[in-house]
């Protein structure tokens, strides 16, 4: 069994334990993750599914006519809108808005205004990096296959033909209709789970919640606060395969994604391949940083999705300056030899049991 399936079992058994480990948090217990016992605050009602390949968990706290009925019920349309986004944006599952556009051959294709938004953001994040972050580069991830098996590494010859393809410059837009030329193929996967989160957000909202966390993989959005105290959300340690917490942030009606390159990997040769890749190569970015938390104001999920894959392709030292040059964001780097650099503003506790 390879690094990367021994590790993704790990994940997968251990990743519930998180859960609650980051819940337990959200009681008022810094709880280190992984540690038995940890449990979920009787006052919330939860429920968990998988959409995005990843583990999607909801929490409401309190809502309009707050009983266990009514959250669950809440819970259970938002997963319906999951469903609807996952529908429209996915790259792999067939007919989604995002598939027919990446096999059209160039033809523009009649899309949903979500895709369309979607689209925009990622373009704008490409603009604003200077083409570091390029939602085109589908062909290059195309030849990481991190659930594999046995893992086969693509030839230069390979990785050429696939970054000749990529130039998010290529996408147009006509009303709701999206073409994508020079035979790129977009991914939203590095701002689609923090966008989706912000509606997610927005929708629970509509139906008259007040407080709630809504975790899909590394972006969470808290909407208002416990009782009358902030949420304290837990920032997991890089490559820890007991989930240890570095320590936590207070949040009320904030954002929170991390981004790492201990997601989605495996080891061949005794080299780390990872899924932040470099446009210009298709090979993964090589930087000293490991893992990148931003912080923001609800609703800017998808903006501090975007940032933090861009901050893993920096590093810290570009990365820190690529932040404080934008107004509303702050930003946490854990680097490899495992010191922390932060942004000025980001208040950031450390949870001294669990930092080594």
């Amino acid at each position: 069994m390879t690094d990367y399936r021994r590790t993704a079992k790990k994940r997968i058994s251990v990743f519930l334990a998180f859960i609650l480990a980051v819940f337990a948090v959200l009681a008022g217990v810094l709880t280190g993750c992984g540690r038995e016992g940890a449990s979920m605050d009787t006052n919330a009602v939860e429920k968990e599914s998988y959409y995005f390949d990843t583990v999607c968990q909801i929490a409401i706290y309190d809502m309009k006519d707050m009983s266990q009925k009514n959250a669950e019920k809440a819970i259970d349309r938002a997963f319906k809108q999951c469903v609807r986004y996952e529908d429209l944006l996915s790259k792999t599952k067939k007919g989604t808005d995002i598939y027919k556009v990446n096999h059209a051959d160039g033809a523009f294709v009649e899309c949903d205004p979500v895709t369309v938004e979607a689209v925009k953001k990622g373009i704008e994040y490409g603009d604003l990096s200077g083409g570091l972050f390029d939602i085109t580069v589908g062909k290059a991830e195309d030849l990481y296959d991190f659930h594999a098996e046995k893992h086969v590494l693509p030839t230069e010859e390979q990785l050429s033909q696939a970054v000749a393809s990529v130039n998010y410059k290529e996408i147009q837009i006509d009303g709701n209709r999206i073409a994508v030329g020079n035979g790129g193929e977009i991914d939203l996967g590095g701002i689609g789970k923090g966008y989706v989160a912000d509606k997610i957000a927005d929708y629970l909202k509509s139906l008259g919640v007040t407080s709630a966390v809504i975790s899909l993989g590394g972006n969470i959005a808290c909407v208002g606060e416990k009782g009358d105290v902030p949420f304290k959300i837990g920032i997991e340690k890089p490559f820890s395969d007991e989930k240890e917490v570095l320590g936590y942030v207070n949040a009320k009606d904030l954002t929170l994604v991390t981004s790492g390159i201990y997601e989605r990997y495996f080891r061949k040769n005794g080299k780390l391949y990872h899924h932040i890749l470099d446009p210009k190569t298709g090979k993964p970015v090589d930087t000293d940083t490991s893992g990148v938390t931003i912080v923001s104001k609800s609703g800017h999920s998808g903006d501090c999705d975007a940032i933090a894959t861009i901050c893993l392709m920096l590093g810290s030292k570009e990365g820190k300056k690529f932040v404080e040059s934008q107004d509303g964001y702050e930003a946490l780097f854990v680097k490899k030899n495992g010191k922390i650099v932060k942004t000025s503003g980001m208040k950031f506790h450390k949870d001294e049991q669990s930092v080594g």
